[in-house]
């Protein structure tokens, strides 16, 4: 592949969610373990990792499945955040496995670690590996429970700075439950379908039975089980749905009183996560995934404040109306500046205003008409997300202001200083632009036609004078 064809692939990644960058990753390592599309797997996995990590990965770095670290923690994959977002019960940071590796390797099971290190670099395929790695990651269970389990002495709090931070440390005693329990949480995944459309009866009684494994119902393990659940739901949000049904009722006071009450947690966290992603593509202005992450807190919100009788005043409730209303100041702040930004192009200028060789930057063309596009996917979800009122005037007020711009710039092609009619064109182009997000594509082609035949007509006048 050329340099040029793997910049445009880093760019695609680039472009994609935390959330879908995690999963396409997942399942290219998991296509290369099984040997399938070895090279472009490669490819692609490098290409992540070095957006995923923020920096340039060296280019001799070896095949992640040969790793040592990649090995042992490979049954945390599906619980790892990428972020620097807080994490929640059911996740674990990234960024604490190599710190966690280098203890283990150093004083946590150093004999284990040398002898692991020893099986993988014998291993001519991938079942010696794979039972290395199953045999290390009990005893590196043993030795991380050893030192995470809470018991206050002085000893003990210099074994555990000597781990590694304290975002470390809080991840030791879930990376621990998480390898001791390994095979649960296998069978688990495997007794789930690859993707639960709707979480209904059927489904969740399902899930439910799943579930019933001891070491699954311990607090320590079942965010863990009802995060891998809620990562096959279409619709995440729906994991309450289970909460709900082993508390037989949808008072907040009850659901919270049974284990599964950590469902809500996981689901209200999800939620504030994707609103804190879809305030930092504000910023940037980029509005690619607003209509996806739009879609995903309306339906969150609308779900919980549906299916859970939540009290305002309590945790759940708080964290819902927390999130519905950093949602909606970050949208209505957008939302009141379009209409100033469609104007400052479209605004009719006398001739004199107009300098020569005035030009309008078709970029910020592109970034309006983005932003127009912005209110209307607002406006379909505004309801559940307090945005109503603002989204419908300013929607109907950029409707109202760009059809009466696009005729009287239409008519302005007709006469006026030829000095200035190249900027005049380049107006009517944009306000095209935007009558084509805002009233669709046989509008934008009609008023195309009028400013064809004003442009014709006017050179017509002017050789018939």
């Amino acid at each position: 592949m050329s340099q040029t064809s793997t910049e445009r692939l880093r760019d695609y990644l680039a472009q994609l969610p935390p959330q879908s960058q995690a999963l396409l990753m997942r399942e290219l390592e998991r296509a290369v373990e099984r040997g399938e599309d070895i090279s472009v797997a490669n490819l692609v996995l490098e290409q992540l990792r070095k957006i995923v990590r923020g920096a340039e990965a060296d280019e001799a770095i070896p095949p992640r499945t040969d790793d040592p670290a990649r090995l042992l923690f490979r049954p945390l994959e599906p619980f790892l955040a990428e972020t620097n977002f807080p994490t929640r019960p059911g996740q674990i940071r990234r960024a604490s496995l190599l710190p966690v590796w280098q203890w283990l390797a150093r004083e946590g099971a150093p004999d284990a670690a040398r002898a692991f290190e020893a099986a993988l670099a014998a291993a001519s395929d991938n079942g010696p590996m794979e039972a290395a790695a199953r045999k290390f990651q009990l005893v590196a269970a043993d030795a991380i429970l050893k030192i995470a389990t809470p018991v206050q002495s002085d000893d003990r709090q210099r074994a555990l700075a000597r781990v590694g931070p304290p975002s470390v440390v809080e991840d030791l005693l879930p990376i621990g439950v998480v390898l001791q329990a390994r095979e649960a949480l296998e069978t688990l995944g495997n007794r789930l379908p690859s993707q639960i459309r709707v979480f209904a009866d059927a489904q969740i009684a399902s899930a439910t039975d799943a579930l019933k494994v001891p070491s699954l119902q311990t607090p320590q393990l079942l965010p863990f089980a009802l995060s891998l659940i809620a990562q096959r739901l279409a619709a995440p949000w729906q994991i309450i749905r289970l909460a709900v049904k082993m508390a037989a009722s949808d008072d907040e006071l009850r659901v919270a009183s049974t284990p599964y009450g950590i469902a809500v947690t996981i689901a209200l966290h999800d939620l504030s996560f994707v609103a804190a992603c879809l305030r930092t593509d504000i910023r940037r202005g980029r509005f690619e995934y607003v209509g996806e992450q739009l879609k995903t807190l309306h339906d969150g919100v609308r779900g919980l404040r549906t299916e859970l009788d939540l009290r305002n005043d309590s945790t759940w409730g708080r964290q819902l109306t927390s999130v519905r209303a950093d949602t909606s100041n970050a949208l209505q702040s957008e939302i009141d500046s379009v209409p100033g930004r469609v104007r400052r192009i479209l605004r009719q200028r006398a001739d004199k205003d107009i300098s020569a060789g005035a030009k309008i930057d078709m970029s910020e063309v592109e970034d309006a008409a983005a932003l127009i596009d912005f209110v209307a996917v607002c406006r379909t979800y505004a309801g559940e997300l307090a945005i109503n009122e603002v989204t419908l005037r300013t929607f109907s007020d950029l409707q109202h202001y760009v059809e009466q711009s696009t005729e009287g710039l239409v008519q302005s092609l007709r006469g006026g200083d030829a000095r200035v009619r190249a900027f005049r064109q380049q107006q009517v182009k944009a306000a095209i632009r935007f009558c084509e997000v805002l009233f669709g594509h046989d509008y934008a082609s009609l008023m195309n036609r009028a400013a064809e035949n004003a442009l014709t007509g006017e050179r017509k006048s002017s050789r018939a004078s």
